[in-house]
């Protein structure tokens, strides 16, 4: 176990030393991009204006003979774009495929000075984090990047949700994690061949009452999987995210999924198509009529402390908390959208 004392130390003589905290960024969407395919890097100069963050993927759903092809395109649009307060991100391949060593050092090598975070599939244990960390520091160091570069795991194996603690505080460049549902689904031998989301077969019954209907209730498969999931990010002072929601045709599903994830505790989530980017962003903004009630909380108690009647409810300091995060996540949507300053009364 690495000391208290050296854990902020960098890994590598002259590579940046890692953040203390975070830096503070609206990531509602993590809008994922083929880079291999020119047509599609051609719009990220729109995409930068419309999502909190551009990751190019150079994993799953890019054919094995366009992996180098996507690694160029990525290294391509990066130069090729200013992303400005967007941010830009990458997900690279796993850790035992013949890409990843490649696609770290080539990247970094290129554009590692403007690459804000690289997204890491298949993290069973934090010895994939610490060997990624120990990695970024050198090629920071090679390539004289002055900013750590950080790292978000993707939580898609059994063996990592069992170990998600551990992953979550495995080194101070952990951004955050997503769920990656339909890995996950493999790992565990779920019955379900969906990309996310829920299923009609996972439900439950009401009471027999003597009637021959009874009603049926669909659960959500991934509740336990996210709150634990939400619960060692919190812990860790990270960020969780919700992954992809995979039936682009079902939109409302798509937000009902989003909004479990945003009230739970996440962030954000994956847009995987450009439909999904306005649900991501309408849902994981907070709602205006709760921003003015919190606004309300914090005026009544300036300083958090005590207890105050509120249009007849109680309201103490565990309740100032919760309307502190409303209300910090309002300010961060209204300093990148004007409309929804206006909405907020910001």
């Amino acid at each position: 176990m690495k000391l208290p004392r050296q854990f902020y130390s960098p890994l590598a003589i002259g590579a940046p030393s890692p953040w203390r905290e975070l830096p503070v960024k609206l990531e509602r969407m993590i809008h994922f991009v083929p880079p291999q395919l020119e047509k599609l890097r051609a719009k990220v100069p729109d995409l930068v204006r419309q999502v909190d963050v551009v990751l190019g993927n150079l994993e799953d759903a890019i054919p094995i003979d366009a992996k180098e092809a996507a690694r160029r395109g990525f290294i391509e649009m990066a130069k090729a774009v200013d992303y400005g307060a967007t941010g830009l991100w990458t997900r690279i391949n796993a850790l035992n495929s013949p890409w990843a060593l490649d696609d770290v050092t080539e990247i970094v090598g290129a554009v590692g000075g403007k690459l804000d975070v690289i997204m890491l599939p298949k993290v069973d244990g934090p010895w994939d984090i610490h060997y990624l960390d120990q990695l970024l520091a050198q090629l920071e160091a090679k390539h004289a990047v002055k900013k750590p570069i950080l790292i978000h795991a993707i939580l898609e194996t059994a063996q990592g949700v069992n170990n998600v603690e551990a992953i979550a505080s495995a080194s101070p460049r952990m951004h955050g994690m997503s769920l990656g549902p339909a890995d996950l689904a493999a790992s565990r031998a779920m019955k379900t061949t969906r990309v996310g989301g829920g299923h009609p077969d996972y439900a439950v019954l009401a009471d027999a009452a003597g009637s021959a209907e009874r009603g049926k209730f669909q659960q959500d498969l991934w509740h336990y999987t996210t709150a634990k999931m939400v619960d060692a990010c919190a812990a860790a002072g990270i960020k969780p995210f919700y992954g992809p929601f995979g039936d682009f045709s079902d939109p409302a599903a798509c937000e009902a999924q989003f909004r479990n994830a945003f009230l739970m505790g996440c962030a954000g989530a994956w847009s995987l198509h450009p439909s999904q980017i306005e649900i991501a962003k309408k849902i994981f903004s907070p709602d205006p009529a709760e921003v003015a009630f919190a606004q309300k909380i914090l005026a009544a108690m300036p300083d958090g402390a005590g207890a105050v009647m509120i249009d007849g409810k109680m309201q103490d300091d565990a309740t100032w908390k919760q309307a502190k995060v409303v209300v910090d996540l309002a300010k961060l949507v209204a300093a990148k959208d004007p409309a929804s300053a206006a909405r907020y009364g910001l």
